[in-house]
């Protein structure tokens, strides 16, 4: 029996929904993988790694060409408008001025996590099979050590909205530090390929946003609410474009959209709604897409060994990393080892980070199966590692710098 587009789509967002829903509803692992992991697992399994190889004609006919471009659609806007309202959750005025405070943490939080997977890519680099075909000695070690130190922005929002601590003291410093982080990330990668023409434009789009900035801002004063939801939107795709071509990641502009508006020009009520829609109805398709471009292939023990090495590196660097910021500007007890936990948030962003690094031939598929097993598992460990931490010390949460 033929089936049209549209019955074939339909059919990919029943998968899409239920599996995961029903996987995690019935194995209750709400504790240790989240919805949002679950999801991500999910979109790997139905992915060309493991679907697509023990049943293609399956994912062939579900999940064809037309099917994954009507998905990645909608999955890219909802990520954006998502990315976006966390944003404008972020006071600009107190990132700035606690700039040397967010710059420090934000610096050492991925400076010692690089350091350390930095290290272990050297050593990895003594073993055939690791680095990819056409990768330079320094493109993998700098590629490696930074997928051990990045943060997943989106991942770590959807922790800190079901941890209820997204508007608190605590989770305003967290967002402050990943954010910076994660602009650092896309203009690593930038270097990493030897890519010269988009660092230049990256340039350009920062000094052009500085500038339409301004005018933004003094337009959306003098607009109603209702207007401002409007121009709003079509502020967030004009910076997420801009980002975008310049090499930057449409998310990192999604984040610098919503990060120059005041949450004050809108209604709180009217972005608490437009947040849990998105996590109802958009969000788990962009988890699972990101999980269907994903190939796994799995390498042997070894993969297995340099997964658990990696993830050692960059737990222990995250975690050293905050610490010596917590050390160096005096926090209070137990700051350092929250804020570190959850930073440890990969999954989404990593997996993009190396496969970028992978359809470049600067890690092999060996590797890229590695760095996916490390993603997931630091993912997986930052519920169980804070939730303890908040029932002894509620506190936690309303501490500021």
């Amino acid at each position: 029996m033929h089936m049209t587009t549209t019955e074939i789509f339909l059919i990919a967002i029943a998968i899409i929904f239920s599996l995961p829903y029903l996987f995690w509803r019935l194995f209750k692992t709400d504790y240790y993988a989240p919805l949002v992991v679950v999801q991500i697992m999910m979109g790997i399994v139905l992915g060309p790694g493991v679907l697509g190889k023990y049943f293609p004609d399956y994912f062939n006919f579900v999940f064809n060409k037309d099917v994954v471009q009507s998905l990645n659609g909608i999955a890219w806007w909802g990520v954006m408008i998502f990315v976006c309202v966390a944003g404008v959750e972020l006071d600009l005025k107190r990132t700035w001025n606690n700039r040397k405070e967010t710059g420090l943490t934000a610096g050492l939080a991925l400076g010692v996590p690089l350091l350390f997977g930095a290290i272990v890519a050297a050593v990895m680099l003594k073993y055939p099979g690791w680095i990819g075909a056409k990768g330079q000695d320094w493109q993998f070690v700098v590629g490696m050590g930074m997928s051990c130190a990045v943060t997943a922005l989106p991942i770590l929002i959807l922790l800190m909205e079901k941890l209820e601590m997204l508007r608190t003291p605590m989770g305003q410093r967290i967002l402050r530090y990943a954010s910076l982080d994660d602009v650092a990330i896309w203009g690593v990668l930038a270097i990493v390929m030897m890519d010269w023409v988009r660092m230049g434009r990256q340039a350009a789009f920062l000094a052009a946003f500085v500038v339409a900035t301004i005018l933004f801002r003094k337009l959306m004063a003098k607009l109603s609410e209702r207007d401002r939801w409007y121009i709003a939107v079509i502020w967030l795709a004009l910076v997420s474009f801009g980002a975008d071509w310049a090499g930057l990641h449409y998310m990192v502009g999604a984040f610098l959209a919503g990060v120059v508006m005041d949450a004050h020009w809108f209604s709180e009520e009217k972005l608490d709604n437009l947040r849990s829609d998105l996590l109802l109805v958009m969000m788990p398709v962009y988890f699972l897409s990101t999980g269907l471009k994903t190939s796994f292939d799995v390498g042997g023990v070894a993969v297995f060994v340099v997964a658990g090495v990696l993830l050692i590196a960059s737990v222990t660097g995250k975690l050293a990393g905050v610490h010596l910021a917590g050390r160096i500007l005096r926090w209070g007890k137990g700051e350092a080892s929250f804020i570190g936990w959850l930073l440890q948030t990969k999954a989404l962003i990593m997996i993009i980070f190396v496969n970028v690094l992978l359809d470049k031939q600067i890690i092999s598929n060996t590797t890229f199966t590695a760095l996916l097993l490390m993603a997931v598992a630091s993912t997986m460990m930052s519920i169980p590692r804070v939730s303890p931490m908040i029932r002894r010390d509620p506190q936690l949460l309303q501490r500021d710098v």
